[in-house]
């Protein structure tokens, strides 16, 4: 048996050498001024050969670790405990969106009014990160979520986003999707519907004429709304009005759900402020915002991509 082995490595090592001088006369041949890719050219009628697929793993590997590295990079920039957790590829079959129990008008079903909901079904580990209004315009805020890479859906008022347009201008080249918070921010149930409808149908004309979209999304003020509310809505092109689960400040969190936790696709509402209002600035609050979801071990996802 053992000379059987070694007959079979002596043969092996005999077809190595005759590679080897394969491969060398195949060297010399191309100093000699032959086409030194003659060899790599497939021969007539044959297929060309296809690069190797390790190179292509190797070549996405890298991206990632660079992707990695820049992530790392921007949480310590900004001060986060942790690394945020990147954000999921969107969902291939969208969840299916309804009103929350408790939260239907008369007819809602009947008349096909847009759902309210505070969640979205998913059982992805992610939560929804929304900003309403437009007061504060701070462009620290803008360049941590982009060096961070953080999605997040803003709903806009126009008599406080008017100081400003190119602030969100920025904000929407950037991803963000810009959305319907009313033109003036009132208490919508104690309008009448001709007025409500001005309100609604009044800022999606203004996102469309100054952002080029007319938005799906609507958010009433307050999180308060009525029948006409959501008619009104419906009649001016929203397909969906989402509320909030949870709601971040600077110094803490408020919760609806008894638990006082976070749940998968959790919509989380704050507001764009900054130290006229609050005891710190937007980062700030974003800090506290990434630092318990990341926590968690949640990551944040952008709401039209579940819709």
């Amino acid at each position: 048996m053992r000379a059987v082995v070694q007959n079979d490595k002596s043969r092996a090592r005999g077809r190595a050498r005759i590679g080897l001088a394969v491969l060398a006369a195949a060297a010399i041949a191309s100093g000699c001024g032959q086409d030194p890719d003659a060899g790599l050219r497939p021969a007539a009628g044959q297929q060309p050969l296809e690069a190797p697929p390790a190179r292509a793993l190797d070549s996405y590997a890298t991206k990632l670790r660079s992707a990695h590295a820049a992530r790392v990079a921007a949480a310590r920039r900004w001060g986060l405990r942790e690394v945020p957790l990147p954000t999921p590829a969107p969902p291939a079959r969208k969840p299916r969106i309804t009103t929350r129990e408790g939260f239907e008008v008369d007819g809602h079903r009947e008349l096909g009014l847009p759902p309210v909901f505070t969640t979205v079904p998913t059982e992805d580990r992610v939560v929804f990160l929304t900003i309403d209004d437009g007061a504060e315009k701070d462009p620290a805020f803008l360049r941590m979520m982009s060096d961070l890479r953080i999605p997040y859906t803003a709903f806009l008022s126009d008599y406080l986003i008017k100081e400003d347009y190119g602030y969100f201008r920025r904000m929407r080249d950037g991803g963000v999707g810009l959305h319907n918070h009313t033109l003036h921010h009132p208490y919508l149930p104690a309008l009448s519907y001709a007025r409500q409808r001005q309100e609604i149908c009044g800022m999606q004309d203004v996102i469309e004429e100054r952002y080029g979209t007319r938005p799906v999304l609507f958010r009433p003020p307050f999180g308060n709304y009525n029948r006409d509310t959501l008619r009104a809505a419906k009649s001016c092109g929203i397909a969906y009005a989402p509320l909030w689960s949870e709601e971040v400040f600077v110094d803490r969190w408020e919760y609806r759900e008894w638990d006082r936790d976070l749940h998968p696709g959790d919509i989380v509402l704050s507001h764009f402020r900054g130290r006229a209002d609050w005891a710190g600035t937007m980062p700030d609050m974003i800090r506290r915002f990434l630092d318990k979801v990341t926590a968690k071990g949640y990551a944040v996802a952008r709401l039209e991509d579940y819709l």
